[in-house]
This record gives C-alpha cells, structure tokens and sequence, in this order.
C-alpha cells in the first residue's frame, strides 16, 4: 500500500468547504468546535493538505444544511492544466472575493451594477498592461 497523496479531489472537496464556512459566516474555530477538531485541522482541510473523512463529511454537510454532493462540485471538472486562469469557485473561495461577491449582492440599482463590472473589467484590462517607464520632466 503506498501512503496518502493529497489530490485533486481534497483541494477540491477542502475549497468547498471553505466556500460554504465562508457563507455561513463561521470563522475555522467555530466550524472545529461543532465538528470536534482543532482550528488547524480546519485550516488543513481547507487548504486539500489532509482529506475529510466520510463522517466528517456528513456532519459538514449537516452543519452547512446542504446536500453532501454541494462539497463534491467541481470534482469532475477538467483537470487545472487545462483551463485558462482562475476558477470563479476557486476565486470565491478567497476572503476578498467573497466579500466583493456579497456587497455586490446587496446593490439594487441594476444601472450602478453594471457600471461597477465595466470598472472592474477595465481595471483587470489596465492590471494586465506592462507598466509604463516614470517620466523624466526636463528642466
């Protein structure tokens, strides 16, 4: 028998659970507290550096109020090496991005919505440009 491998499946599987802690409002240490590990094991779970046993996996399901399937999605996807950039369910997984998710949740004016995608999309398109040398004013 060879020993544990992290794989695709656990930094999957640890990005959901994430995802879904992040959603619920719960820190790591509340979230180890109801299912009777340390914070650290959260944390590891989270990162896909320690796998989720199947017990665990059905009280996190329980505690999240979704299907155990929900801490499944993505698994089938195609595999990283073959997609371009960053995933949306990756990128939500981040603190910041979740929270810009969440503001943008709570705008009603659909108008100013969409003036903030056309911001952040020119902004992305400015970030990627090469930065232009620092002027030399002649004197």
């Amino acid at each position: 028998m060879s020993p544990k491998k992290r794989s695709p499946v656990d930094a999957i599987v640890g990005r959901n659970v994430r995802v879904q802690r992040l959603a619920a409002g719960m820190s790591q240490q509340e979230l180890a507290r109801k299912i009777g590990v340390s914070f650290q094991q959260i944390q590891k779970y989270e990162k896909g550096t320690n796998r989720v046993g199947a017990g665990r996996l059905y009280r996190l399901a329980e505690i999240f109020g979704v299907p155990i399937a929900v801490l499944f999605e993505g698994v089938a996807a195609v595999p990283r090496d073959q997609r371009a950039g960053v995933s949306p369910a990756e990128l939500i997984a981040e603190p910041q991005a979740f929270r810009l998710v969440r503001a943008f949740a709570d705008i009603t004016d659909i108008g100013l919505r969409s003036c903030i995608v056309v911001l952040v999309e020119q902004i992305a398109v400015d970030g990627r440009k090469p930065a232009a040398p620092p002027r030399r004013d002649a004197h």
